[in-house]
């Protein structure tokens, strides 16, 4: 069975009008942008991004939540905040608080799917959560940044996958690539030079690095590893910076 995201995000999470507003002037949503605010644990008074079907976004104040929810639409955005890119991040589990920076910065740059999977060399759920669970405050972390940098939709989050569940997930992507430590042929430069891809995804090894087998099994799969530089990243540092280059290159960053 396919895995599935965990904390309602995605195309569900976009806040949709019934129809093109008026600035600060009532405005209702469509059914499914009414449920798409119990996915932001929208309040009244707070203050979200919602997009009419012209694909034109705005701020908005919440001004009723449930059935009839309607909002108050007061500043339009000269440019969308949701990237034409989808980029997937797969991230190995790293330990200690490391993760819930990776999801707050992944979140901010405009990630779309956020993926944490097991590797030979990282830590495990199980030991992650032996001394003190966290795990369960991790769609809260993606909520907050999400609401925070005036995302429209909440990035999906999924549940911590296997190693083959995930390069198989990952696979699906146009553009694939393995952020390698080890010598490669290629930079991160040289393959997003000139590609076009709609779905880029990009894993991230743990502090150990992928091991042989796992580089193989990505080779085989399509999965292109690449270089960021000459220098040893740290995990988190690895994932901020492939997802904020990638970003630059083929989405709105920059």
């Amino acid at each position: 069975m396919t895995p599935a995201c965990v904390n309602g995000g995605g195309e569900a999470s976009l806040i949709r009008l019934a129809g093109v507003p008026r600035l600060e002037q009532v405005a209702s949503l469509i059914q499914q942008g009414v449920q798409a605010l119990e996915r932001w644990q929208a309040r009244p008074g707070e203050v979200l991004t919602v997009v009419d079907p012209e694909q034109t976004f705005y701020r908005a104040r919440v001004l009723r939540v449930g059935p009839a929810a309607e909002v108050v639409p007061f500043e339009r955005f000269s440019r969308a905040p949701e990237s034409p890119l989808f980029l997937d991040v797969y991230q190995a589990l790293p330990e200690k608080e490391r993760f819930e920076l990776i999801l707050q910065k992944l979140t901010e740059i405009g990630v779309s799917r956020i993926v944490p999977y097991v590797s030979r060399r990282s830590i495990t759920l199980e030991e992650r959560d032996a001394l003190q669970k966290k795990s369960h405050r991790w769609p809260e972390v993606v909520l907050r940044a999400a609401k925070q940098c005036r995302r429209a939709t909440i990035p999906e989050l999924y549940p911590v996958l296997v190693w083959d569940e995930a390069i198989y997930l990952g696979a699906k992507g146009d553009l694939n690539l393995i952020l390698y430590e080890a010598e490669t042929p290629w930079s991160l430069a040289e393959r997003l030079r000139g590609a076009v891809p709609h779905r880029t995804s990009l894993f991230v090894g743990p502090e150990g690095g992928f091991d042989c087998a796992e580089i193989e099994d990505g080779r085989a799969l399509g999965f292109l590893p690449v270089s960021v530089g000459p220098r040893i990243l740290r995990t988190e540092t690895a994932a901020i910076v492939g997802a904020a280059l990638v970003q630059f290159a083929l989405g709105d960053m920059g």
